[in-house]
């Protein structure tokens, strides 16, 4: 969704490694918004994220506008009924419709051999990846890990709105879901340190959370 970074340029650099050609799409998808401030809020600096791609060797870059992904008004939509409704999608109601439907577009446009997703949004992945099976998609579904700050912040587009306060504690979310404490530990100690959690579960042999500082929601997981 554009506001690119090093975990976004890595996936490009992996993608040119093992293809002849490598398409990008920015698209701030507003299906998968459940709040339309925080829609409205999203960085979108697309001259510069044009310029990033050029440099990085992008060969195409896919820039549509909502009228061009949803002429029918996003009445046809993607529906998962096993894992969407868990972690963030019990906090973001249609947040998943919205991104199956439109990376599913995505791909039914780009028809690439493969297509490469960081494991910051591990739910988003399971999903999508299991979305191609479903619907018999040629495209591989490549996972690619998660880019960090030096502090240990997975790097994330909405880590530009944090202010510089929620930005030196920010860290603490990926240090305490590495701990030994148990989930309701961590989440208490994130409360008691001034993040708002949503969540903090294991699952899929991993521990996730969710939680805001300020309007900012930043989501993490780790391997247990």
């Amino acid at each position: 969704m554009g506001a690119l970074h090093e975990g976004h340029l890595s996936l490009l650099a992996r993608s040119r490694r093992e293809n002849d050609l490598t398409a990008v799409s920015i698209f701030v998808n507003p299906s998968q918004f459940n709040d339309k401030g925080d829609l409205k809020r999203y960085p979108r600096p697309v001259a510069e994220d044009a310029r990033k791609l050029k440099a990085a060797g992008a060969d195409f870059l896919l820039l549509p506008s909502a009228a061009d992904i949803y002429p029918d008004g996003y009445t046809y939509r993607v529906t998962e009924t096993a894992d969407s409704g868990a972690l963030c999608g019990a906090y973001r109601p249609g947040h998943f419709d919205g991104v199956l439907t439109v990376v599913l577009k995505l791909l039914s446009l780009a028809r690439a051999r493969r297509a490469y997703f960081g494991e910051k949004d591990y739910q988003q992945y399971k999903l999508i990846k299991g979305m191609a099976g479903a619907f018999f998609l040629e495209t591989e579904i490549v996972p690619c890990p998660t880019l960090r700050e030096s502090d240990g912040l997975a790097m994330s587009s909405r880590n530009l709105l944090l202010t510089p306060e929620h930005r030196a504690l920010a860290p603490a979310l990926n240090l305490l879901l590495r701990s030994k404490a148990s989930p309701a530990a961590v989440k208490r100690k994130l409360a008691a340190l001034g993040f708002e959690p949503d969540y903090v579960e294991e699952r899929w042999g991993r521990r996730f959370a969710a939680a805001k500082l300020g309007k900012v929601r930043l989501i993490d997981n780790v391997e247990k």
